[in-house]
Protein backbone atom coordinates (compact mmCIF):
# COMPACT_ATOMS: atom_id res chain seq x y z
CA UNK A 1 0.00 0.00 0.00
CA UNK A 2 1.06 3.94 -1.24
CA UNK A 3 2.20 5.85 1.92
CA UNK A 4 -0.48 8.93 2.07
CA UNK A 5 1.17 11.86 0.83
CA UNK A 6 0.76 15.18 2.06
CA UNK A 7 -1.34 17.62 -0.62
CA UNK A 8 1.47 20.37 -1.06
CA UNK A 9 1.64 23.48 -3.85
CA UNK A 10 4.04 23.78 -6.48
CA UNK A 11 6.18 26.09 -4.24
CA UNK A 12 6.12 23.68 -1.65
CA UNK A 13 7.44 20.81 -4.10
CA UNK A 14 10.16 22.82 -5.95
CA UNK A 15 10.91 23.95 -1.87
CA UNK A 16 11.66 20.30 -1.18
CA UNK A 17 13.52 19.63 -4.46
CA UNK A 18 16.00 22.28 -3.94
CA UNK A 19 16.75 20.55 -1.08
CA UNK A 20 17.55 17.69 -2.29
CA UNK A 21 19.98 19.56 -4.95
CA UNK A 22 17.85 20.92 -8.16
CA UNK A 23 18.17 23.54 -9.01
CA UNK A 24 15.60 25.56 -10.90
CA UNK A 25 17.07 25.97 -14.96
CA UNK A 26 14.28 28.06 -16.71
CA UNK A 27 10.59 29.05 -16.33
CA UNK A 28 8.05 28.69 -19.20
CA UNK A 29 4.75 30.14 -18.16
CA UNK A 30 3.67 28.18 -14.91
CA UNK A 31 6.27 25.74 -15.51
CA UNK A 32 9.04 25.41 -13.52
CA UNK A 33 12.26 23.25 -15.05
CA UNK A 34 14.70 21.92 -12.60
CA UNK A 35 17.83 19.66 -12.79
CA UNK A 36 20.14 18.54 -10.85
CA UNK A 37 23.76 17.76 -11.09
CA UNK A 38 23.04 14.28 -12.68
CA UNK A 39 21.18 15.60 -15.19
CA UNK A 40 17.89 14.16 -13.89
CA UNK A 41 15.00 16.72 -15.25
CA UNK A 42 12.12 17.65 -13.57
CA UNK A 43 9.00 20.04 -14.82
CA UNK A 44 6.49 21.30 -11.31
CA UNK A 45 3.97 22.97 -12.47
CA UNK A 46 2.98 26.34 -10.26
CA UNK A 47 -0.87 27.85 -9.99
CA UNK A 48 -0.81 29.79 -7.36
CA UNK A 49 -1.74 28.05 -4.00
CA UNK A 50 -3.30 25.34 -5.72
CA UNK A 51 -2.53 21.89 -4.59
CA UNK A 52 -0.55 19.38 -6.67
CA UNK A 53 -2.52 16.11 -7.44
CA UNK A 54 -1.32 12.95 -5.75
CA UNK A 55 -0.49 11.01 -9.08
CA UNK A 56 1.27 14.14 -10.15
CA UNK A 57 3.71 14.10 -7.03
CA UNK A 58 4.13 10.31 -7.47
CA UNK A 59 5.57 11.15 -11.02
CA UNK A 60 7.59 14.09 -9.91
CA UNK A 61 9.20 11.96 -7.08
CA UNK A 62 9.46 9.08 -9.73
CA UNK A 63 11.32 11.18 -12.37
CA UNK A 64 13.49 12.16 -9.51
CA UNK A 65 14.42 9.00 -8.04
CA UNK A 66 13.95 10.34 -4.86
CA UNK A 67 12.14 7.73 -2.59
CA UNK A 68 8.43 8.63 -1.26
CA UNK A 69 9.98 8.26 2.67
CA UNK A 70 11.96 11.30 2.09
CA UNK A 71 9.01 13.29 0.72
CA UNK A 72 6.96 12.31 3.86
CA UNK A 73 9.72 13.25 6.58
CA UNK A 74 10.26 16.56 4.48
CA UNK A 75 6.94 17.95 5.23
CA UNK A 76 6.44 15.78 8.75
CA UNK A 77 5.36 18.74 11.09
Amino acid sequence: MSPRFPRVTGKEMIRFLESRGFKVVRIKGSHHVLKNHEGITVVVPVHGKEELGIGLINKILSQSHIPAEEFLSFFRR
